[in-house]
């Protein structure tokens, strides 16, 4: 038991001086009468000497306040001043040397109650508000565009529900007036408003599609991307040599969004960039990814100049939209052979 006691002394010492953590003790008058290195490395000078010579109010100089259930920061009821209290868990804000005001949490306790020692521990926080920070900006950005998505398929489903219905109705109504005993004049007419409407109607046809494809819900990727370039050859001239390599296959909505956007986008930048007649597609499952790559052989760009073409948000926004399902986005391209873009997202 001796021996244990003492090798338990041993290790205690060695965290004492050897743990990231910072601890100081506390006599009953509140001066500090012991601290690891890891607290004098981020103490500022000034107040390590008013420690040293015993001014209990040293620590206050460094301390800008802790959080009740009140306030982010307060001094009222200080943790010092009434160590009565329930402090065995709770988060202080110290200015640090070189570093300025950064949060901790902390630990204030008694751990000899007949000569009114305690204990004062923290530990650094930076880190894991940083992690916090980021997980809440990406759980941001994913409730915008899933409400993005959501507002794009109301606005779809109108389109195609109502106003193409209605508009399909007024164009049947028109044709009958053809059957009737019009004159000449009336008769052209009718014929160049039925060839407005008609016009109009694919239009709101074409842009129920581009808002949010009814058949990306329903039928999957495979589907949309064939549609998607139909429409694309259909009005632009630009043949996509696409190739699918997944049966049918679904994924979760997150995850097919995602990626026809991406494709979307960037047949949208080689349409207007590239200079091609022809782009390839290739979609696919591999090593656990799913795998999307937009090949064209158009005149590329230097990915090192400032005076690319473009606003440049199109590729800001595609790298955005794959970081939200932990996917990476590899874009390659020279002056002269090309560009490809490569997006890959674990399935796992």
């Amino acid at each position: 038991m001796l021996f244990q006691k003492l090798e338990l002394s041993s290790l205690l010492m060695k965290m004492f001086e050897n743990t990231a953590e910072v601890i100081f003790f506390f006599d009953r008058e509140g001066k500090v009468i012991a601290m690891n290195d890891a607290a004098k490395q981020i103490l500022n000078p000034d107040i390590l000497e008013q420690m040293a010579k015993g001014d209990p109010r040293a620590i206050c100089l460094a301390c800008k306040g802790y959080t009740n259930e009140q306030e982010l920061q307060t001094c009222l009821s200080c943790y010092i001043a009434n160590p009565q209290d329930d402090f065995s868990s709770f988060q202080v804000y110290l200015d640090t040397s070189g570093k300025g005001v950064l949060p901790y949490t902390a630990s204030f306790q008694t751990i000899d109650e007949e000569n009114g020692i305690r204990v004062f521990m923290l530990r650094n926080l930076t880190k894991q508000f940083r992690t916090q920070e980021k997980l809440n900006e990406k759980t941001m950005m994913k409730n915008v565009i899933k409400a993005q998505e959501d507002e794009r398929k109301r606005i779809s489903r109108e389109l195609h529900d109502s106003v193409a219905q209605e508009m399909l109705s007024s164009l049947v109504d028109l044709r009958v007036l053809k059957y009737m005993d019009v004159n000449k004049d009336v008769m052209a007419k009718i014929r160049q408003t039925e060839g407005s409407l008609m016009r109009l109607l694919d239009d709101i046809r074409h842009l129920s599609v581009e808002l949010r494809p009814a058949t990306l819900d329903d039928l999957g990727l495979e589907a949309a991307f064939r549609t998607h370039f139909k429409w694309i050859e259909q009005n632009y001239g630009l043949l996509t040599e696409f190739s699918a390599e997944l049966e049918a296959k679904r994924y979760e909505d997150e995850i097919e969004t995602v990626v026809y956007r991406i494709c979307q986008e960037a047949v949208f930048n080689a349409l207007k960039y590239a200079h091609v007649d022809v782009l390839t597609v290739r979609l696919y499952e591999q090593d656990g990814n799913l795998t999307l790559q937009v090949e064209d052989r158009g005149i590329g760009f230097d990915m090192n100049s400032r005076d690319a073409k473009g606003t440049g948000l199109g590729l800001y926004g595609m790298k955005e939209r794959a970081e939200l399902v932990d996917g990476q986005l590899l874009i390659q391209s020279q002056v002269g052979k090309g560009t490809r873009i490569r997006l890959e997202i674990p399935l796992a």
